[in-house]
């Protein structure tokens, strides 16, 4: 099982596919790389070499008592990429992986040819007078319950409901991509799935400034989790060199629901 050992002595878990331009996958909370399967192999298929990790405390990654926030996962990708010699890559974050990408190319642009949020946290989701569309103190604190409380029956509640959009009229539920949201989560680590609330409540707002590549910014209109409204328009306003393609109707977890649509216009957008 391939895996680096961070500065700290964390081993970190990835995968790394094929050759040609690398394309590296930042992956959502509480999931694994394994949330990548159908992008990985649409992209492996199309010539270019992809990568993805575990964040520390997901996946098969080391679940460590300390370094779960947004820094040290930072730095945890910066030395994966660094160990493997990256350059030239795309980086492709969703959510909370969002929330990575941009910071990482914030500090590392030398590296990265251009990066895409996908459903991304960025530039913040915490309700305030500047941003009353974000989601208020009360949703934030009953993620940090769900964990806390029976995080295996949670784990199920979310992936059911606000995560594939399966509680909107309409929606036909899958009980397999359910059970494997399920089975990523509960891979992960309880300290570092209640940990990662706290990158929920940062503001992403200066990163999106110092970042001059190209940048996707992609979001589905009927997302649950990160309201369109909190963060989309703001996040493409931030950026130097953003552009932005919106899906009504879509979930938060559409690269997995709508991966058919998605992946062509990824792809679209690095050959372009």
């Amino acid at each position: 099982m391939p895996t680096i050992t961070t500065a700290d002595g964390v081993n970190i878990f990835y995968k790394d596919w094929g050759s040609g331009q690398p394309i590296v996958f930042s992956h959502g909370w509480p999931l694994s790389a394994d949330d990548w399967d159908a992008q990985m192999t649409f992209f492996l298929r199309h010539g270019y070499r992809v990568i993805a990790h575990d964040r520390r405390g997901h996946g098969r990654s080391d679940q460590p008592g300390t370094g779960n926030d947004m820094d040290h996962w930072v730095a945890d990708l910066a030395a994966l990429t660094e160990y493997l010699n990256l350059r030239h890559a795309v980086h492709i974050g969703h959510s909370t992986g969002g929330g990575e990408v941009a910071r990482y190319v914030a500090r590392y642009q030398e590296r990265v040819a251009k990066a895409v949020l996908v459903a991304s946290l960025t530039p913040n989701m915490y309700r305030t007078e500047n941003n009353p569309a974000g989601q208020p103190p009360e949703w934030f604190e009953a993620i940090r319950a769900g964990v806390l409380g029976n995080r295996a029956e949670f784990f199920r509640f979310v992936p059911e409901n606000p995560f594939y959009g399966y509680n909107l009229d309409g929606a036909k539920p899958s009980e397999a991509v359910i059970a494997n949201w399920w089975r990523q989560g509960m891979a992960g680590g309880a300290l570092a799935h209640y940990a990662t609330v706290d990158s929920w409540l940062e503001d992403y707002t200066e990163d999106l400034k110092k970042i001059t590549v190209p940048v996707l910014v992609m979001h589905g209109e009927a997302d649950q989790v990160v309201p369109f409204a909190s963060s989309v328009p703001r996040a493409v306003d931030l950026l130097k060199n953003g552009s932005l393609k919106t899906y009504p109707g879509y979930p938060h977890g559409m690269l997995t629901t709508h991966a058919d649509v998605l992946n062509p216009a990824l792809l679209s957008f690095i050959r372009s």
